[in-house]
């Protein structure tokens, strides 16, 4: 169990890290401008289940070993831009299209959780910020290493989660307010996925700038 100081301590950065709006935020509101509220949420879910996989890879060490591998973590960047470019071009190609049958598989719980984990698998700023951060908030003294990484990952998770959510709820209820009309639903989830393209570019360069 980590010191009470020490749980103060990353408490305190997790909020300043994750109240200032982020790629996963960005991520959240774009899907959600893109398929509804429903769909929103289950994305920040199913990005902090991939966040949370970060979590158990950097507490057991293994993300050291990867962070030594420019190639690995390169790729691992790379995928992650691609699958964000690839959702918001494609919400943003399909933004007038409002048949019933093909929303409907397009948001179903399922598709968007799959998609989401990959999102947070992916997120380097995420899998960085553990990286440097987590081993300076934990003590030999206190037990556990891992157990410890593990407990304020969670404490991350936690903030992170009912951060996104309320950016998520948000931007679906201006979504749904909105979608009294077709063309300004178009409208809404055209701009979902120009901002899902945006972020997935932005993350492309700074993975190749880097």
């Amino acid at each position: 169990m980590p010191s009470a100081a020490n749980i103060l301590g990353f408490t305190l950065l997790a909020l300043v890290i994750i109240v200032v709006p982020g790629p996963s935020v960005l991520f959240a509101i774009g899907r959600a401008l893109v398929l509804g509220t429903r769909p929103a949420v289950i994305s920040v879910l199913g990005n902090a289940a991939g966040v949370g996989l970060q979590i158990v890879v950097v507490s057991l060490g293994l993300g050291v070993l990867i962070s030594q591998y420019p190639p690995v973590f390169f790729a691992i960047q790379v995928i992650g831009a691609l699958v964000i470019c690839y959702l918001g071009i494609r919400a943003f190609l399909s933004r007038a299209k409002l048949d019933v049958g093909s929303q409907e598989k397009e948001s179903s719980a399922s598709h968007v959780l799959r998609q989401s984990v990959i999102v947070g698998i992916t997120n380097a700023k995420t899998f960085v910020f553990f990286l440097a951060a987590l081993p300076q908030f934990v003590s030999p003294a206190e037990g556990s290493i891992v157990i410890q990484m593990l407990i304020l990952g969670v404490i991350f998770s936690v903030i992170g989660v009912a951060s996104d959510l309320v950016y998520a709820v948000a931007a679906g209820k201006a979504r749904d307010w909105l979608s009294t009309s077709a063309e300004r639903l178009a409208t809404f989830r055209g701009a979902g996925g120009v901002a899902l393209t945006l972020l997935g570019c932005y993350m492309l360069i700074d993975a190749i700038a880097h």
